[in-house]
Formats: C-alpha cells, sequence, structure tokens
C-alpha cells in the first residue's frame, strides 16, 4: 500500500471548491489511475481557519511502483489540467509508503 498525498496550501486570495473536487476531481484521477493500481482517494479538510492548507488529498495505491504508473497514464494531462476547475493554487504532491 502507497499513499499519494497533495496538500494544497492556504495563500492570501487562494480558492478552493470543496464539491467539486470531491464529485468531480477524486472521480476523475480515480478513473484514469484506477487503471494503474489507484486503489481510492480521500479529502481532507482543516477544521482550524489558520491551517496552513485548503485540503489534503490522500490517493491510496496498492504499491508505490503504481504511483509512478499512474504518473504515466494517457489521461493523467487531463487530471492534471481539472486542477485549474477547482483552485487557483499550486499542489503539493508527496508520495509515502
Amino acid at each position: 500500500m502507497a499513499k499519494l498525498v497533495v496538500t494544497y496550501p492556504a495563500q492570501p486570495g487562494a480558492t478552493f471548491d470543496r464539491d467539486y473536487y470531491v464529485k468531480v476531481h477524486l472521480p476523475l484521477c480515480q478513473k484514469h489511475f484506477g487503471p494503474a493500481g489507484m486503489t481510492g482517494g480521500e479529502a481532507l479538510f482543516p477544521l482550524a481557519a489558520d491551517s496552513p492548507h485548503l485540503c489534503v488529498g490522500l490517493l491510496s495505491f496498492s504499491s508505490p511502483e503504481a504511483i509512478g504508473a499512474a504518473m504515466g497514464v494517457p489521461g493523467v494531462a487531463e487530471v492534471f489540467a481539472d486542477i485549474a476547475n477547482f483552485t487557483n493554487v499550486q499542489p503539493t504532491a508527496t508520495a509515502m509508503a
């Protein structure tokens, strides 16, 4: 089991559409990354207003190698392009096992 932890930083002027992320973006990730080994995804939203993050996305994969494979699927460009539909910040991703 491995996780891709995607953080969206809170910064002045930042926007983030939580509903879109949960209802559209995470299913889009599953659609394209599922065949490469993505087994699920979830969104964590901070309770504190002064949190350094707007959202933390946790994408679960069958193995660390599956994360690498997912980054090479044809639909990865569609997933990355979709980010502009729910936020104006640049996310950071970290693979963890």
